[in-house]
């Protein structure tokens, strides 16, 4: 991991086609060993998430390329490692467990990172329908001890349809159902970082499950 993350580094100072021409071999090493880290993580996660299929790696760790085409930012390389380990791979749609590894910004997640407009309807009237249930999961100390819910966008009123004075209003006001916890370099270089990465993950398979069941209700009706 620290030969990963000492690439990365250099890469965010030096983000140039050049530069990355002349260390492509590293790259190469780097992102078979992040490779290899991710076939571990699916491995494991299948222990004990059914939902998790034998997921090939390169379906679940992101390009290092940019997209510039309609970014103002024209740097050609991200300054990060990801892999998101979910039912489908990491377009599918579905909640699922997310590593990120960059310098001063590595960290585990889970759940749905903007999630397409008929998903997120989807999870949005699980909540209102079943709000008990989610409360219960986002509210359990193990839980709340680990992760922050991070949501992004969140709308300032209630979403269409739903009552503006029902008393979870909040809930479903997010644009996101994803959820984080915060990882010190320190963290990636010790010996038993997967083994704990697993601890981690395991929090929130509750939380993806319950995601899920909404996206799959709404992908079968």
């Amino acid at each position: 991991m620290k030969e990963i993350l000492d690439f990365l580094k250099e890469l965010e100072a030096n983000n140039s086609r050049e530069w990355f021409d002349r260390n492509k071999d590293r790259y190469d090493v780097t992102r078979k060993k992040f490779l290899a880290i991710t076939e571990t993580l699916i491995h494991e996660i299948r222990q004990f998430d059914e939902e998790i299929p034998a997921l090939n790696p390169k379906d679940c760790v992101f390009r290092i390329f940019r997209d510039v085409r309609f970014s103002k930012d024209k740097l050609p390389f991200k300054s990060n490692y990801g892999c998101f380990m979910a039912r489908g791979g990491k377009k599918s749609g579905f909640a699922g467990y997310y590593l990120h590894v960059q310098p001063g910004e590595c960290f585990l997640s889970g759940g749905i990172y903007m999630p397409l407009p008929e998903h997120l309807q989807a999870i949005r009237q699980e909540i209102y329908y079943h709000p008990l249930k989610y409360i219960e999961l986002i509210e359990n100390k193990e839980f709340k001890a680990i992760y922050t819910l991070d949501y992004f966008d969140k709308l300032k009123t209630a979403p269409k349809g739903y009552p503006k004075d029902w008393e979870h209003i909040e809930l479903i006001k997010n644009r996101s159902y994803a959820v984080g916890h915060r990882l010190e370099e320190e963290e990636l270089f010790s010996s038993d970082f997967l083994e704990k990465a697993i601890e981690l993950f395991k929090i929130i398979q509750p939380f993806n499950t319950y995601l899920n069941k909404a996206v799959d209700e709404n992908i079968n009706t």
